[in-house]
């Protein structure tokens, strides 16, 4: 029996990103893309975008989408693979802080939220490690009815393109 892929393996696959020029009727970010094209990235260019946000900074997937969507210059990043693929990259930072990365080094998956600031419960840790990861560069998660959010992510994104540095 084969051995099980860690999400570092994910992550390091070689999977290149793809457009889908033609999406179709139904599938995820066709409503949003209004005819235009899709990037459907690869784990690989995830992680190092979201490797490009600073201790302080926060973006949310939907920001992260839009950067993927600019440097292809296409209407939409994939809804779906992002996410997958933002899991992964947390995933992965979490195997290699077991093998003794140092917390520099590793990806600062904590820092990705869901629309309107939300924490995501499906990241490694679910929302008490991210709001704790979070807490620790200054960032504080507040719970807003049922869920914890960061109430100032706005302010909070990156003053400049991420895709471009």
């Amino acid at each position: 029996m084969p051995k099980k892929k860690s999400a570092i393996d994910h992550l390091n696959s070689g999977r290149v990103p793809h457009i889908v020029h033609m999406i179709p009727r139904g599938a995820p970010g066709y409503a949003e893309a209004e005819g235009g094209a899709m990037v459907v990235s690869s784990p690989a260019e995830v992680d190092a975008l979201i490797r490009k946000l600073e201790s302080g900074e926060v973006m949310t997937l939907d920001d992260l989408r839009a950067a993927l969507a600019r440097r292809h210059q296409v209407a939409v990043a994939c809804p779906v693979s992002t996410a997958i693929f933002a899991n992964m990259s947390a995933r992965a930072a979490e195997e290699r802080r077991a093998l003794g990365v140092p917390v520099q080094e590793l990806t600062p998956w904590w820092r990705v939220l869901r629309k309107g600031g939300f924490l995501n419960p499906k990241l490694p840790g679910g929302v008490e490690r991210q709001a704790a990861l979070l807490l620790a560069e200054g960032i504080r998660a507040s719970p807003l009815g049922k869920q914890l959010a960061v109430y100032d992510y706005e302010a909070r994104r990156p003053d400049r393109l991420i895709e471009n540095d």
